[in-house]
């Protein structure tokens, strides 16, 4: 999701025509618009084949028992496919974060790398996906330990880019020469987010605590009101004085999450009756399938592009004409940390247990750590919203 530079981006997107050096990337195959959406084909291939080897990969067996770290029949394929498939893609987008951080001008030979070689760079993916099926079980299983920090590293990355976004959008419609146009846009906003944020609580009230016993479920879902009531009170105290739209649009992001971690349940549980219904395999589980499978690869491609939003000083000069319009080496770190994510998703964040087919981001663990990341949102976000308060306040004290 894009921050604050969003109308710079749009800006500078919007003058191609007017800059020739444009004409020439385009001659040259070096366009950085159009390779963002190449590195997340490649990304969305990467998920594709991971999912296919968890599903589908027995029936390579006979093929892949003729490899020596494969003669077990089970390390190449499962959880173990997923992590190799993974380990390809994280150590193709490292390469291309060491070779392209710190990139700043068009005219820099990285730019061209980052923006063009495709056929290099997707011989390169290539080899280091086969490659990561001749690794040993034993690496294979330490990268997917690994991979819970990776992919923790890449959701507080979005947890931030989130939250940058909101503030930047409230910011806009703070500023005088907006406050007219954008007063009754944002309150219809605010209103909208929080009807649905209460119809969504409602909704999982029924859904998902069909019985009283049901407790964990209604203390996530209670605790996620509170959480709501907690962040509006925040926002509209005098010294903060943030209004309702940030806090209504922060409301959505904490009932999706919680959402979210009550649908990770495993099926079985007599509280989740969506798990129960998904525990065979239909149209209706094909298609959210996919769609949390794009979920990913938007979510990755969003975040990636949203350098901006951690340069603690950001400045309000315009871009220089050859300035590249986002930071490739924060990009290719994002989607690294994304392949580790993905993931941990299609094998529910637990290496030691079977995952059913059409399935994504189910367990548990899963369930907890979209708990966890649905609390340190909030925190992140009340931070935020204290932050310059506690700041002014102790400088005033130091003065004194």
């Amino acid at each position: 999701m894009e921050s604050g530079t969003t109308t710079s981006v749009i800006h500078r997107h919007s003058d191609v025509v007017k800059d020739p050096s444009w004409f020439s990337q385009f001659k040259n195959g070096c366009n950085p618009w159009m390779a963002r959406y190449v590195y997340a084909l490649i990304f969305l291939s990467a998920n594709l084949l991971a999912w296919t080897a968890r599903d589908y990969g027995h029936a390579a067996l006979s093929e892949m028992d003729r490899l020596k770290v494969c003669a077990g029949k089970s390390d190449c394929l499962g959880a173990e496919g997923v992590l190799r498939v993974s380990l390809g893609c994280f150590v193709f987008f490292i390469i291309m974060f060491f070779s392209t951080v710190g990139t700043s001008k068009f005219h820099d030979p990285r730019d061209s790398w980052h923006s063009g070689w495709w056929v290099s760079k997707i011989i390169l993916w290539i080899a280091l996906t086969v490659m990561a099926f001749l690794v040993p079980s034993a690496f294979i299983r330490l990268y997917g330990e690994i991979s819970h920090f990776g992919a923790g590293v890449f959701l507080l990355i979005q947890l931030i880019s989130i939250i940058s976004f909101i503030t930047w959008l409230n910011d806009c419609c703070l500023k005088e020469e907006n406050a007219e146009r954008c007063q009754m846009h944002a309150m219809l906003i605010a209103t909208i987010s929080y009807v649905v944020c209460i119809v969504g609580i409602i909704l999982m009230y029924i859904w998902y605590t069909p019985q009283p016993s049901c407790f964990l479920n209604i203390f996530f879902i209670t605790w996620t009101l509170v959480l709501l009531q907690l962040m509006t009170s925040v926002s509209l105290h005098p010294k903060v004085n943030a209004g309702f739209l940030t806090p209504g649009l922060m409301g959505l992001y904490v009932v999706f999450l919680c959402w979210c971690a009550i649908r990770s349940e495993p099926a079985g549980e007599s509280c989740n009756r969506k798990a129960e219904a998904s525990h065979r395999t239909d149209w209706l589980t094909i298609i959210s399938f996919v769609i949390a499978l794009l979920t990913i690869v938007i979510a990755t491609f969003s975040t990636g592009i949203d350098s901006q939003c951690f340069q603690f000083r950001k400045s309000e000069k315009e871009a220089a004409e050859d300035e590249v319009p986002y930071g490739y080496g924060f990009f290719h770190f994002v989607f690294a940390t994304g392949a580790m994510y993905f993931a941990m998703l299609l094998i529910g964040w637990n290496t030691h247990h079977s995952i059913k087919k059409w399935t994504i981001d189910v367990g548990w663990t899963s369930t907890w750590v979209r708990v966890v990341n649905e609390w340190l949102a909030v925190c992140v976000y009340l931070w935020m919203l204290a932050a310059p308060i506690i700041l002014k306040y102790r400088q005033n004290a130091q003065s004194t």
